[in-house]
């Protein structure tokens, strides 16, 4: 079943679905609050959750119109506003709690800001897609920075193991301290680095084969499973028993791998789609067993609950619109200690939103019906 929240009335409305949904959630319409300092929002490509709870944002200041950073122009145009800094940081409630990022001294800020990663010891992951983006950074919960993986400048091929290709995600596994890279938007491949000194480890590609450039066909959902990744290799999450999942978005597939780079299995998740992919990101629930895949699918724009064991869809949330609680390219996904979850949108959504978790309160509603 899935629920809707209306900003004006606030009205519950109920719709069935086939599937009895074993995680139910409801829009926080109020989350976060408004940006001070005149600030906007641009293209939202990156949230994540550090072990204070706090919401971490990467987004893109020139992703922003001149009418939507009008107050920013020379001379402004109106009162209203200008770009926020690339990295907000919200508490709970939504209020910003910290701010920073951009070009300085001794690193390659992205060309374009995509994903965030807060590590388990409090280091601030970011990577970019841009043109001539082939680099990682590495920052303090502060903005100050520490490390740079890769380097900018003309793309390269799969096998390069000194610059990245257009990285999309990263996370760092806290039992090997290893930064664990789904590359990208350019490469084709999982690349595994020292999260300490940024030393080459290991990479493989799709089915733990080596990585190549070749050139596919369109996808079609009917044709053979590619034997590559396709543009973009989305995200990568590692669970806490060593499995690896990985986003092969535009193949609307997620691919599952050992730690080595051993293929384990993989599943389709809504195989038809056939636009930009169904696999934009996933992120574990926060059970002892994390028992289940959250995968945000911007193409379709729901977030669905998928059974981490065997990829079936348990139930979703979300549809395509501008209301709180609809999206518009559900780019990335957080979850909090509590459950609560929190998605980016990207292209024209340019937001984050909040949804609170609450648990069984369907099947509950459900069993006290006449």
């Amino acid at each position: 079943m899935r629920l809707r929240l209306g900003l004006a009335a606030l009205t519950v409305a109920w719709a069935t679905v086939s599937y009895a949904d074993p995680l139910t959630f409801q829009v926080d319409p109020a989350w976060p609050k408004p940006l001070p300092n005149q600030w906007i929002m641009g293209q939202a490509s990156g949230v994540a959750v550090d072990g204070q709870d706090n919401i971490w944002v990467v987004q893109r200041p020139r992703t922003l119109t001149d009418d939507e950073k009008a107050a920013s122009l020379s001379p402004p145009r109106t009162k209203c506003c200008r770009p926020a800094p690339p990295v907000l940081v919200f508490d709970q409630a939504g209020t910003l709690i910290r701010s920073w990022g951009g070009p300085g001294e001794g690193y390659d800020w992205p060309q374009n800001e995509h994903g965030i990663h807060i590590d388990h010891k409090g280091f601030v992951w970011l990577a970019g897609n841009g043109d001539t983006d082939g680099q990682i950074l590495k920052f303090t919960a502060e903005g100050k920075f520490v490390l740079q993986i890769g380097k900018q400048g003309p793309q390269t091929n799969s096998l390069d193991t000194t610059r990245l290709g257009k990285p999309a995600a990263m996370q760092v596994d806290p039992e090997t301290n290893e930064l664990y890279v789904a590359d990208g938007y350019f490469n084709h491949r999982v690349i595994v680095f020292d999260a300490e000194t940024g030393a080459f480890k290991r990479m493989w590609g799709a089915y733990g084969k080596p990585p190549t450039d070749e050139t596919l066909p369109a996808y079609d959902p009917a044709a053979a499973p590619a034997q590559q990744f396709r543009n973009p290799v989305h995200c990568v999450q590692i669970a806490r028993d060593g499995l690896v999942y990985v986003c092969d978005r535009t193949n609307d597939r997620v691919q599952v791998f050992r730690r080595d780079g051993t293929f384990v299995k993989e599943f389709f998740v809504e195989k038809n789609t056939r636009a930009n992919g169904s696999v934009w990101e996933l992120v574990l629930w926060p059970d002892a067993e994390q028992s289940y895949l959250l995968n945000a699918d911007g193409a379709n724009n729901e977030v669905r609950t998928l059974s981490r064991e065997t990829g079936e869809v348990l139930g979703a949330f979300g549809r395509n619109g501008r209301m709180a609680g609809d999206f518009h390219w559900v780019h990335n996904l957080a979850v909090d200690s509590h459950g609560n979850v929190f998605t980016t949108e990207v292209d024209t959504g340019k937001r984050a939103q909040k949804f609170l978790f609450r648990g069984d309160m369907i099947l509950r509603k459900r069993a006290a019906l006449p």
